[in-house]
């Protein structure tokens, strides 16, 4: 199984977390996004939207992050993590909705704005990121996880981008239901942590 992956890129991380988590061997390309690897033909007949993640399992070719969760939930047959019931599926697709709202144009895009200099209105989506976390620290008021009484994708596709947070200047203090369960994520066995941005890496993109 290979991640084609960017160690900065949150989708990336999402995707070879939740393999980590479920102890799936998997071998992590690194795709160069500075020098345009994701925009190469090579690339493309990969994923024709140019992004990371991908996944190839064995010739089976899956790209979004989302969608690689979903996939490896199935293929593994974890359904712990991926209920089949309609209203547990109902759940997860709710979160999984908000991760590629909500969440990308919120924590994500701030730190897009930090890590890779993208040209968004800082205080339009530090706002949003906080609009954000207040729904998700009422959610967790009464409950450990986002759906159920265990881990399950939907945590996965909300960490690495609410985990990585600060990195876009928004501060996670005034949260701390949403900060316990970062920590109760990052004690799951096999987590990976999400890379560091080296500093000054935003300045010279």
């Amino acid at each position: 199984m290979k991640l084609y992956h960017h160690p900065l890129s949150g989708h990336s991380h999402r995707a070879h977390l939740f393999a980590s988590l479920l102890g799936l061997p998997h071998e992590l390309i690194e795709v160069d996004l500075k020098s345009g690897a994701h925009k190469t033909p090579d690339f493309l007949a990969l994923n024709p939207f140019g992004q990371v993640p991908v996944l190839d399992d064995s010739g089976s070719i899956v790209s979004d992050s989302n969608a690689i969760l979903v996939y490896l939930a199935k293929t593994s047959g974890r359904a712990e993590w991926l209920p089949d019931d309609a209203k547990g599926s109902a759940a997860i697709q709710r979160w999984l909705s908000v991760a590629a709202g909500q969440l990308a144009y919120g924590p994500a895009a701030a730190r897009l704005i930090t890590v890779f200099g993208r040209n968004f209105n800082p205080e339009e989506v530090i706002e949003r990121a906080h609009a954000l976390l207040a729904l998700v620290e009422a959610h967790l008021a009464d409950r450990d996880w986002l759906v159920g009484n265990g881990p399950t994708i939907a945590d996965v596709a909300l960490y690495s981008y609410i985990a990585s947070a600060p990195e876009g200047n928004v501060d996670l203090s005034g949260y701390p239901k949403v900060t316990a369960f970062l920590r109760r994520i990052e004690a799951l066995p096999g987590f990976v942590p999400f890379a560091k941005t080296p500093v000054g890496l935003a300045a010279a993109a």
